[in-house]
């Protein structure tokens, strides 16, 4: 019952948003009395937290898969992209700006564990580009993958981009090519090229 609560938790957050969904709403999308749902969660702030983790785990799983499977790194950001996108319904809700804002110890826990991930897996993913002459070989692997993790965070702010103004998908793709067209090798940016035109027509 707990992973039926926090799915359809995370679906209705997700979709609509962690202040705007209550409790009350939770237990009627489940079917069940709101004494029911308290008996599991007591608060809704340890409902966010574990729902938030169920997402958190759920892509992290889908990206390890990604990355193993994948022997082409520039293709395997957009794979990854891709895949987030979706599993955040096109983020149109903005959650990570509501939870930063209503449930600041949430968000700062999840960007912990988001920080670790994407390092480790985005050192791996640098280390790949330029063992296939993809990525220069002096960049600094350290100091791009945080500078990665950076601007990630940084185009969420939905004061500096406004959805009206950068739509979600846009906005990602724009990001994505702005930063790897400062590492790749021209056999990179040819491959970063066919990608971008197909992802145009």
């Amino acid at each position: 019952m707990k992973n039926e609560i926090l799915q359809k938790s995370k679906d209705l957050f997700l979709s609509l948003g962690f202040k705007s969904v209550t409790m009350d709403d939770i237990a009627r999308e489940l079917g069940m009395s709101k004494k029911t749902l308290y008996s599991y969660y007591n608060k809704k702030e340890r409902l966010v937290a574990d729902s938030v983790l169920f997402v958190f785990n759920d892509i992290c799983c889908d990206i390890d898969g990604i990355c193993e499977a994948s022997t082409n790194p520039i293709q395997e950001l957009y794979d990854i992209k891709r895949m987030v996108l979706s599993k955040l319904k096109g983020d149109k809700s903005s959650p990570i700006h509501q939870l930063q804002r209503y449930y600041p110890k949430v968000h700062d826990d999840l960007k912990s564990r988001h920080f670790d991930h994407m390092q480790e897996c985005f050192n791996k993913n640098l280390k790949e580009g330029i063992a296939q002459g993809l990525y220069i070989p002096t960049i600094n692997r350290e100091f791009v993958s945080r500078i990665y993790f950076v601007g990630m965070q940084g185009i969420k702010d939905l004061e500096i981009f406004p959805i009206d103004k950068f739509p979600v998908q846009e906005l990602y793709d724009q990001y994505l090519d702005y930063h790897l067209r400062g590492i790749v090798t021209p056999a990179g940016r040819k491959i970063l090229n066919q990608i971008t035109n197909k992802n145009h027509d």
